[in-house]
């Protein structure tokens, strides 16, 4: 035993930490995954403008796409705590992919939903719990701030995808832009997800790059709540219903600020630079609200995320000017960058790491309960009152209670592990 731990000290002194090579892949991926899926409100108008469908309908692909993708996320997480992340990660390539490409053949409501709401829900659902749940095992110590790293190829994505695929509408219209980025999305995801590794055992190293075994401390990283002991608990239940609350409302604002902006009279390309605004913004948010829950608590990042999403809102209720939109998306942003790179250290934090993959698929797929919903009630919002004000109020009220929720919540005194 003592000659193995030897050897094992010394491969590891000599061996770049694997850890900083899974999470540059998961940014990546995290990158291109959804920064494709939450483009899709470029797309709504030009949809709108070729078939006449409703705002609601149309959104509605996005919501199944949401919901799908809850669902297999929770299965994706299972998986990936006992087999590991890269062959789950390469279907989810395959189905994004193929999704897009069969985006450019839609000619009914059926096959929008089919070929949206179902593929490339399928192919979304690896990206946050498969990636975070992994980066969860490769790092203790820095698990908020790698978290946070990898969640800013999410707003990289914000940042870049709408204003790539606006311009490519532009050009080519909407049909061949689906076949252009459906191609890039399938060859990008298959390839960077070679790249993964379960856990650092597997390259015969420790988590956060540690030079030598502490005894004990690998059974304590693999501790925590069973799915069967978290349900039991209020604060499973309670953060499910704190992520079904913000994915609702930042939903409603990724899918559909672009068309509200369009609607006051400002230029698709423009108003497109909101969304990406929001996607830059939170890059900044993702860095320093993962690295604060480091040393402050999640919870505590959770409850500074709240207050400032809490304020966006309700100046979006009086935004009526370009500038206006922007001082919207840069607290929003912000806001929305924070939330998603803290939720999987929150849930290790609460529940420990040994059932991580099942219990944050299963907060993720709250979440994407309310993503679906949000959407599809503000598109049909506007469609009966010709405004998004109603619904960007109900946003406002719903904020106010996930902050409540978060206040009130309570670590697990009994947690085992």
């Amino acid at each position: 035993m003592a000659n193995l731990e030897e050897r094992q000290s010394r491969g590891t002194k000599s061996n770049f930490f694997y850890g900083y090579i899974v999470v540059a892949a998961c940014f990546g991926l995290q990158m291109m995954i959804w920064g494709l899926f939450l483009s899709f409100g470029v797309f709504l108008k030009p949809l709108v403008y070729q078939f006449g469908w409703s705002r609601a309908v149309i959104s509605g692909a996005s919501s199944l796409a949401l919901f799908f993708s809850g669902v297999t996320s929770i299965f994706f997480g299972s998986l990936n705590d006992r087999y590991g992340p890269r062959m789950i990660m390469t279907a989810c390539g395959f189905f994004l992919g193929l999704g897009c490409l069969l985006m450019s053949q839609v000619n009914a409501i059926w096959q929008l939903y089919l070929f949206y709401g179902v593929l490339v829900g399928i192919g979304i659902s690896g990206a946050d719990v498969v990636l975070l749940s992994t980066v969860a095992r490769w790092f203790v110590k820095k698990r908020g701030m790698m978290s946070g790293v990898i969640m800013v190829g999410t707003g990289l994505g914000i940042l870049i995808m709408p204003l790539v695929a606006s311009s490519l509408i532009s050009i080519y219209g909407w049909r061949i832009s689906y076949i252009i980025l459906g191609t890039l999305a399938l060859l990008f995801v298959i390839s960077v997800a070679q790249l993964l590794r379960r856990d650092p055992g597997q390259m015969k190293q420790l988590p956060d790059g540690e030079q030598k075994i502490v005894f004990g401390s690998l059974d304590s990283a693999e501790g925590g709540l069973s799915l069967r002991e978290a349900i039991y608990t209020r604060q499973f239940w309670t953060i499910c219903t704190i992520y079904l609350a913000i994915s609702l409302c930042a939903n409603v604002v990724i899918i559909h600020i672009v068309p509200h902006a369009v609607d006051i009279g400002i230029s698709t390309i423009t108003a497109a630079g909101i969304l990406s605004t929001i996607g830059g913004v939170s890059i900044a948010g993702r860095l320093i609200m993962g690295s604060t829950g480091d040393r402050v608590g999640n919870k505590w990042a959770v409850i500074v995320c709240f207050l400032v999403f809490v304020a966006a809102f309700i100046w979006l209720l009086v935004a009526k000017e370009l500038w206006m939109l922007y001082v919207f998306a840069a607290a929003y942003g912000f806001a929305h960058g924070g939330f998603f790179a803290v939720g999987s250290p929150l849930v290790a934090e609460l529940f420990g790491i040994s059932s991580h993959g099942l219990i944050f698929g299963i907060v993720f797929f709250s979440g994407t309960i309310g993503g679906a919903i949000g959407p599809f009630v503000a598109g049909y919002i506007f469609d009966v009152t010709g405004s998004y004000q109603v619904a960007f109020v109900a946003c406002a009220a719903i904020v106010i209670v996930g902050l409540i929720l978060t206040i009130l919540l309570t670590p697990i005194t009994d947690k085992h592990g």
